[in-house]
C-alpha cells in the first residue's frame, strides 16, 4: 500500500514539475515569437503586442492545467471518462447558448492578432467611422468626431478601412480669374509650395500644383496636392486653402497696384 502512495506521489510531483516546465518555457517562447515578428503588411503597436502575448500565455497555462488536472485524476486511479463527457455536453450547450459571444470572440482574437487596427487609429468599420478607442475581445469602441461612440461586436465586422497606416493626400480645387498671367500666377504658387514643408510638419515633401482641372463660367480651377502623414489630409487642406486665398489675394493687388502705377 505505501509504496503504491509512494508511486502515486512521484507520479503526481512529476507531472506538476513537467507543466511548469511546460508552461515556463511556452510563455517565453510565445513572448519572443512575437517579440521578432518584424515582416508584417501592418505597423505592430506595442500595446497590442503586450495584449497579444498575454493573451496567449494565459491560453497556455489553463490548458497545460486542464491536462495536468486530468492526468492527476487518472494517476489517482480516478475515473474521468464520466468527467470528461459531462464536460463535453456542458461545453456543447454553452456553445449553442453563446454561440454569438463565441463568434465575437474569435473575431476580436483575429482582429489582435494581426493588428488590422490599433487605438488611436482613424478608421471606417462597416458604416462607422471615427477613433478606435478600445479593442476588446468581444466589442471595438469607436469615437466618432461629433461625438458619437460606436460600441461594435467585432463578430460583426465586416469590412474595415485603416486611414492611419500609410500617408494621405490632401486635394485642393482653387479658381483663379481669367485675366492675369497665368504664367506667373503659376510660378507665384509654386513658390508658396515650396515654402510649405517648413511651416507644416504634416506635410512630407513638397506639394505639387498639377495643372488646370477645369474651366468654369468666367474662373479657371487649379489643383494642388500634398502627401501628408496619416490621417492629416483634411487639416492640411484645409491649411492649404487658407494660404492660397492669401496669397493669391496678395498677388492680385500687387498686380493692380502696379498696373495702376503705370497707367498714373
Amino acid at each position: 500500500m505505501w509504496l503504491n502512495f509512494g508511486w502515486v506521489a512521484i507520479k503526481i510531483i512529476l507531472i506538476l514539475v513537467v507543466a511548469s516546465l511546460v508552461i515556463r518555457i511556452g510563455r517565453s517562447a510565445i513572448g519572443n515569437m512575437l517579440r521578432f515578428k518584424t515582416k508584417t503588411p501592418l505597423r505592430i503597436s506595442e500595446r497590442r503586442e503586450t495584449t497579444l502575448v498575454k493573451l496567449l500565455q494565459n491560453i497556455l497555462t489553463y490548458a497545460v492545467y486542464f491536462i495536468s488536472f486530468i492526468t492527476i485524476l487518472s494517476a489517482l486511479t480516478i475515473d474521468i471518462t464520466g468527467l470528461l463527457a459531462g464536460a463535453g455536453i456542458l461545453g456543447v450547450a454553452i456553445g449553442f447558448g453563446a454561440q454569438n459571444l463565441v463568434k465575437d470572440v474569435i473575431a476580436g482574437f483575429f482582429i489582435i492578432f494581426e493588428d488590422q487596427f490599433s487605438v488611436g487609429d482613424e478608421v471606417r468599420i462597416n458604416s462607422f467611422e471615427g477613433n478606435v478607442q478600445e479593442i476588446g475581445l468581444r466589442t471595438t469602441k469607436v469615437l466618432n468626431w461629433t461625438g458619437e461612440l460606436y460600441i461594435v461586436p467585432n463578430g460583426s465586422i465586416t469590412e474595415v478601412t485603416n486611414f492611419s497606416i500609410y500617408n494621405s493626400t490632401a486635394v485642393v480645387d482653387f479658381n483663379i480669374s481669367y485675366e492675369g498671367d497665368l504664367n506667373e500666377v503659376v510660378s507665384m504658387i509654386e513658390r508658396l509650395l515650396a515654402r510649405m514643408p517648413d511651416k507644416y510638419s504634416e506635410i512630407v515633401g513638397i506639394p505639387k500644383l498639377l495643372g488646370i482641372e477645369q474651366f468654369e463660367g468666367t474662373e479657371i480651377v487649379l489643383r494642388v496636392t500634398a502627401e501628408t502623414i496619416p490621417s492629416k489630409n483634411w487639416y492640411i487642406a484645409r491649411k492649404l486653402r487658407k494660404e492660397l486665398k492669401l496669397a493669391i489675394d496678395a498677388f492680385q493687388l500687387e498686380m493692380k497696384n502696379g498696373q495702376d502705377y503705370q497707367e498714373g
